[in-house]
């Protein structure tokens, strides 16, 4: 659900955050894999355990805007930025990258051919997500925010999907309410 875009001392933040990441990574794919490797284990060790839809969603989530902030704000020599912010009911995802050209905009179906699905992937799992010019200097930064289910942190669910048959069929995993349609395709 994106909102208009606000300034960055207009925009929504967590209120006393129980848990806090921040780093900087190289702006190229293995980057973008660390950051999503960190956030998970941060997000576990925040009692957001790796094996439930809420941690799925949300390292979803990081992977894609780490994923965008790499190919479509990459400047040579620049890092990306990616910080988390955890409170008892929100997850607050913010990645900032240092080109100024390029504003963030979801793909339409006509426009996904192979490629497009992440800021179509944040928008569907995030409860807000939106985008400001970075403040201290050239750049922006696009931040996600997940609300927790009801009663704060969940408890581990089972929620990977089990392959008893052919792996190239279509499955439907589940993510904290929310639907999402993917074909697997293996190359044998």
């Amino acid at each position: 659900m994106n909102s208009e875009t606000a300034p960055p001392d207009r925009v929504p933040r967590p209120t006393s955050p129980t848990g806090h990441f921040a780093m900087r990574f190289s702006s190229t794919p293995r980057g973008a894999r660390l950051a999503r490797r960190l956030a998970g284990q941060r997000l576990d060790a925040w009692g957001i355990p790796y094996d439930c839809d809420t941690h799925h969603a949300l390292t979803l989530m990081v992977a894609e805007l780490a994923a965008n902030a790499v190919r479509h704000g990459r400047v040579p020599g620049r890092d990306f930025h990616l910080s988390l912010a955890c409170d008892t009911t929100t997850v607050r995802i913010e990645v900032t990258d240092t080109r100024t050209e390029g504003v963030p905009v979801v793909a339409t179906s006509a426009d996904l051919r192979g490629t497009g699905r992440g800021l179509l992937l944040v928008e569907h799992l995030a409860d807000r997500w939106d985008w400001h010019p970075r403040p201290d200097g050239p750049g922006k930064t696009v931040w996600a925010e997940y609300v927790l289910p009801a009663g704060g942190r969940p408890v581990a669910e089972p929620s990977r999907p089990s392959f008893t048959a052919d792996p190239r069929t279509t499955y439907r995993t589940a993510t904290a309410g929310r639907q999402i349609d993917a074909a697997v395709t293996l190359d044998p």
